[in-house]
């Protein structure tokens, strides 16, 4: 893979897999022109704390989660597109002269790159991506500088080996929603400076990205998921947490009365009040005040009633992000489960439609 991982671009299709704190996903497309299809998907849930804040703390049981939605999926492919999270990576926005080679420009920013970097180069992997003409002038261009500690790439690598793939791309998550969203985007109603937020809501973590005409201007994650109701509902009911989670995805069937009242609503409010919060982040910190929509998306996004909830409270108006309203679906594919499992698919999605250049 070399030193620059992350944003290679090409030709050749690889598996979208998403190794989140609970699951690993596995997408594959197919492409012809600008139509995707799907062509085989799988979840395998993790052990506890196989993977922890995003961090593969069990390289062991990832690969034999990766080797089960491998086998489970029926795909061919043996390279796939993984990611890292926003907060693991560092960017930079570099102006440098147009006129330099691919190599000058690598070599200049190896240079420059420990003015921006907290850590040892040693222990850092870099790329960079040519953005365009500066605003500066002509002779310039901007360069975006991506760094990540080359251990949580060595995580995801090592992982993919021992499951027998091979990592072709390491993507930052933040990039494969801004991928997957040329697609979502085509489900809103066109207008100028169209401004979306997307929320992704997982197990542990919560992500939001604010697109502005398609391109990322602002993500910002914290520490809040699904987990919490799961937790919530073992405390109170006296479940294992296997029980608590299973009585979850069921909607509380099986629970007392008075769990509606008593554990759903509350958890649904803390969901408004962390996307009002970290809209109020959003607004604080940039020269925006508004959004045009929400897009919901990851695991609890799918709850009941709660993108309706979402844009009640915020009145803003809300969906739930489904990256293949627009794709069509092999045969062998469940269509049904597939459209459980959409929002929560979102990344995988966004890797999935990466390429391996040759």
């Amino acid at each position: 893979m070399g030193i620059f991982p992350f944003l290679n671009k090409g030709q050749k299709a690889m598996l979208g897999l998403d190794i989140s704190s609970t699951a690993v996903k596995l997408l594959e497309l197919s492409r012809n022109g600008d139509k995707y299809r799907v062509e085989g998907y799988a979840v395998e849930p993790l052990p506890p704390n196989a993977v922890v804040d995003k961090n593969i703390n069990d390289i062991g049981a990832a690969a034999e989660a990766i080797r089960k939605v491998v086998r489970r999926s029926k795909t061919r492919l043996r390279q796939a597109a993984v990611a890292v999270s926003g907060s693991a990576v560092i960017t930079k926005t570099l102006e440098m002269p147009a006129d330099l080679s691919d190599e000058d420009l690598e070599a200049r920013i190896a240079l420059e790159a420990d003015q921006y970097i907290p850590y040892p180069l040693e222990e850092v992997s870099l790329d960079f991506e040519v953005q365009g003409p500066s605003e500066k002038g002509d002779d310039q261009v901007e360069v975006l500088l991506a760094a990540c500690r080359s251990e949580n790439i060595d995580q995801r690598v090592s992982a993919l080996a021992e499951a027998e793939l091979e990592a072709g791309v390491v993507d930052v998550e933040a990039y494969a929603i801004e991928r997957i969203y040329t697609l979502l985007e085509g489900q809103l109603p066109p207008q100028e400076q169209l401004v979306a937020a997307v929320v992704d809501i997982g197990a542990t973590m919560s992500a939001l990205s604010i697109l502005v005409d398609g391109k990322t201007v602002y993500t910002r994650e914290q520490l809040f998921g699904g987990r919490q109701l799961t937790d919530e509902i073992q405390r109170r009911y006296g479940l294992s947490s296997e029980e608590a989670a299973l009585a979850k995805h069921q909607g509380g069937s099986g629970l007392p009365d008075d769990y509606h009242t008593e554990v759903l609503e509350p958890f649904r409010d803390a969901v408004i009040q962390q996307i009002t919060r970290s809209l109020q982040f959003f607004y604080s910190s940039t020269s925006y005040s508004d959004v045009d929509y929400i897009l919901l998306c990851g695991g609890v996004a799918a709850m009941e009633g709660l993108s309706e909830l979402v844009g009640e409270k915020l009145g803003k108006p809300t969906l739930i992000a489904n990256p293949f309203a627009g794709m069509s679906i092999s045969s062998r594919v469940n269509h049904k489960a597939l459209g459980r499992e959409a929002p929560a698919l979102l990344i995988a999605a966004g890797l999935a439609m990466r390429e391996k250049e040759y």
